[in-house]
């Protein structure tokens, strides 16, 4: 069993781009700049934020983070979306999910303009990922890729199973698994909460992306020997035992799934970490477009 380590990866997405970005400097070219929103106080949306902020500053990006109290009316946070759009000194906007109940997630995403929608959830880039055509591919999938890619997992001919259907992460994880790409060219099964003989169709399985939100959901009688299983869930548990009141758990019971993998990613410091750099890259893709 090798550990799929995402800091690792992530920091050699990071040392690139922070030499890209030097480059961009001598240059004398424009240095991509980031603006993220944050609406309340939610301690997961919290600490994500500032790991992007933080990475922006160790890769030489700018950032801008603006912040509004969970009571602001979608009105007002559309028109600054809007704002930032004509703004051509930005380069990417994202706006941190989840929202407060009072504002449209299907509208704000429709509102950030594609050619700056670095998290990739605009219709329009999904669209064209779904026809292999060049876009922002949505960052958590994208940086699962780059996983795969940094460790040399062979995916051609691969039986793939994809537990969770978001927006997010499973649906567009299953399309980029089944393209015709390096890290593709999988069979892929999508599943979901109605899919029947879950525990058969994942001990059939050669990958499991387990994206579901449902802490340790995935157990050791579900996986097959030497199967890679990369683990999306990012869940605050409770936990009086520990200093902050709660410990982080993914949605595969890691302890008795482990022994049985070929490969499989930990939490924290697995996905999250390739989340960030993934999003970094379409960050700098979305300034060199200008």
């Amino acid at each position: 069993m090798q550990i799929l380590d995402g800091k690792l990866v992530s920091q050699a997405v990071k040392d690139d781009l922070r030499k890209k970005v030097e480059t961009l400097k001598q240059k004398a070219l424009k240095t991509p700049h980031l603006v993220a929103i944050l609406i309340g106080t939610n301690g997961a949306s919290e600490t994500y934020v500032a790991s992007k902020v933080k990475t922006c500053e160790e890769i030489g990006f700018e950032s801008t983070l603006i912040r509004y109290e969970d009571t602001i009316d979608e009105v007002t946070l559309l028109n600054k979306i809007e704002e930032l759009n004509a703004d051509a000194a930005i380069d990417g906007i994202l706006v941190q999910l989840p929202l407060p109940k009072q504002i449209s997630e299907e509208k704000v995403i429709n509102a950030i303009a594609a050619e700056k929608d670095v998290d990739g959830f605009h219709p329009s880039n999904i669209g064209k990922m779904v026809q292999g055509q060049p876009a922002y591919i949505p960052a958590t999938p994208y940086g699962i890729l780059l996983l795969l890619e940094y460790y040399k997992i062979e995916t051609k001919g691969k039986y793939a199973v994809v537990i969770g259907r978001s927006n997010i992460v499973g649906r567009p994880m299953s399309i980029l698994l089944s393209q015709n790409t390096t890290t593709g060219n999988c069979t892929v099964t999508l599943c979901h909460s109605h899919t029947k003989n879950l525990k058969e169709i994942c001990l059939q399985a050669d990958i499991i992306v387990a994206a579901l939100g449902k802490p340790e959901f995935l157990k050791a009688d579900m996986v097959k020997e030497g199967a890679v299983v990369i683990d999306v869930g990012i869940t605050r548990v409770e936990d009086k035992t520990k200093k902050k009141g709660y410990t982080i758990k993914g949605d595969v019971d890691f302890e008795a799934v482990a022994p049985k993998c070929s490969y499989i990613t930990p939490v924290p410091g697995g996905v999250g970490a390739m989340t960030i750099a993934a999003l970094m890259k379409n960050t700098l893709l979305a300034a060199d477009g200008k």
